[in-house]
């Protein structure tokens, strides 16, 4: 018993219509599913921070200017900062010795706002020690207050900051009424526009300000310790040249 096959020009067509449909239709699934598939857009603090509106370039400003001061600040006050345990034990030997030049010298050396301190008590030496307090007092002062330049920056912008962010806010609450105007519908994709700026010029301005704030009082401490070490080395100082001969 044989079994044959007959395929008529009619249907090869339909067959191959058939299989060109299903193909067809296979492409045009897997065409949708693929931006389905794909993730969303992943966060970037970049492309949001664009998204802030208007007041996102002074704040910007603000930070970059927080930044550099922060660290032109720290740099300035950790060389001065540095100290040298054997400059009081070398100072004490050459005084002991008369020979004051050269204990300046010492001091000029070390380019400290201490050595500067101490370089004034030297200057006065023969002098009341009262004079010679107050010559190392105000020469801790000018040191300090050479120090202290630019802290103000700082202050400054941790105050102005988050007002500009509340600005921003202000803003995109007004954008966001804007558009439901126009759109007659409030819908996230209208007000959407609006809460980014608003949310996202509220928390740089809060950042900004915060990271300020921080810098300002904690270079702050810094010279306190600073001023405070010098106010113990005056004391040494004025102790060696009340010992006796």
């Amino acid at each position: 018993m044989s079994i044959l096959l007959q395929i008529t020009p009619s249907g090869a067509t339909q067959a191959v219509q058939t299989v060109t449909t299903a193909v067809a239709d296979t492409t045009h699934q897997i065409a949708e599913a693929a931006p389905a598939a794909l993730p969303p857009d992943s966060f970037n603090l970049l492309s949001m921070a664009t998204k802030g509106g208007p007041m996102m370039i002074p704040m910007a400003f603000l930070f970059v200017l927080s930044i550099y001061v922060l660290i032109e600040r720290l740099l300035v006050i950790g060389k001065a900062s540095k100290k040298n345990d054997g400059l009081l034990t070398g100072l004490q030997s050459l005084i002991k010795q008369g020979n004051l030049q050269s204990a300046k010298a010492m001091c000029q050396g070390q380019n400290t706002p201490e050595a500067f301190m101490l370089e004034k008590g030297i200057s006065r030496i023969g002098q009341p020690v009262a004079e010679i307090r107050e010559a190392m007092t105000e020469g801790a002062s000018v040191q300090l207050g050479n120090l202290e330049k630019k802290l103000n920056i700082l202050n400054i912008t941790g105050r102005i900051a988050p007002m500009f962010g509340f600005i921003g806010t202000i803003i995109g609450v007004v954008k966001i009424f804007y558009d439901i105007a126009l759109a007659g519908t409030v819908e996230i994709s209208v007000i959407s526009t609006g809460l980014y700026e608003k949310m996202i010029s509220s928390a740089t301005g809060l950042v900004v300000g915060v990271l300020a704030f921080v810098g300002y009082h904690w270079l702050n401490t810094r010279l306190d310790k600073l001023a405070h070490r010098m106010e113990e080395t005056k004391m040494k100082f004025l102790d060696i040249l009340n010992e006796p001969s």
